[in-house]
């Protein structure tokens, strides 16, 4: 039986002073020079190349698995080179994956990502309650979407039930739910979308226990500032990740991309840990 999720992440954001999460995003076609080429063993240098150089200032890498599984089965090792090399820096490891399905599937899910070695991945509840807990019974870390950072969150998780309030506070509560009794952060999480940080009080009231992971930050136009309601709970009740706003940082100042993306971690880094103080 694995430590409890909650329980790793609580004592690796104490240890590295970190809420960061490192989004790995790979696009064949835009990795760093130093990958020497765009198939699947360039995306795994690139990723070990970018652990390297930002992994300091985070606790943990989120990597986007169809960004490794549109490379067929080269894709696949390249992603499990990039697990090996995040543990191997210390880090936890999201797999975002955004699975949902029936039971029976959902239980083959979460032996995949033990497989993988992923400590947490991300999950659609829009079947329902039984699709959820065989993921919520594998003892990693479960991310449930609630109300994601894209614009089109709007066309269906704002839209108002008919006993009142939106979708998404619905699905908030059902995390709530999953999360059982007791004191402290649960294994169970939410997607809430930094773009649209006006949420989070709310979400915060019907999930008190849950830990927000908040992509949106620096691309998406999400800022760091207006996420303090997420860490109410504690310093680690909130996780800000950041992908292109790290891996690209290189694009705006000119730098190479490692001191780049060294140098934008930490300020991510710096400002998410100043919020929760």
């Amino acid at each position: 039986m694995i430590e409890r999720f909650a329980q790793r992440l609580g004592e690796a954001v104490a240890r590295r002073e970190s809420q960061i999460v490192l989004g790995l995003d790979p696009d064949p076609a835009e990795l760093w020079p130093a990958a020497g080429g765009a198939d699947g063993p360039a995306v795994a240098r690139h990723c070990r190349a970018v652990i390297a150089a930002a992994g300091g200032a985070c606790v943990a890498v989120k990597a986007q698995l169809a960004c490794f599984e549109r490379l067929g089965a080269a894709g696949w090792v390249a992603l499990e080179q990039t697990v090996e090399a995040a543990h191997e820096a210390d880090l936890l490891v999201i797999a975002d994956a955004k699975r949902g399905d029936v039971p029976v599937t959902a239980s083959a899910y979460a032996e995949a990502f033990a497989a993988l070695g992923a400590d947490a991945f991300t999950a659609n509840p829009l079947l329902g309650r039984d699709s959820l807990e065989p993921l919520v019974a594998s003892g990693r870390g479960v991310f449930v979407l609630v109300r994601t950072s894209n614009p089109g969150a709007a066309d269906v998780q704002d839209l108002e039930l008919a006993a009142g309030g939106p979708l998404w506070e619905r699905l908030a509560r059902l995390v709530d739910e999953l999360a059982g009794g007791g004191s402290g952060l649960s294994d169970v999480g939410a997607v809430l979308g930094a773009t649209r940080s006006e949420h989070l009080e709310r979400a915060r009231e019907l999930m008190p226990r849950a830990v927000f992971l908040l992509p949106g930050v620096g691309a998406q136009g999400g800022r760091v500032e207006d996420l303090a309601p997420a860490f109410a709970p504690g310093r680690a009740a909130g996780l800000v990740t950041a992908s292109r706003a790290i891996v690209d940082a290189h694009r705006q100042g000119g730098a190479d991309p490692a001191s780049a993306a060294a140098a934008a971690a930490e300020r991510l880094r710096a400002g998410a840990w100043s919020l929760s103080a």
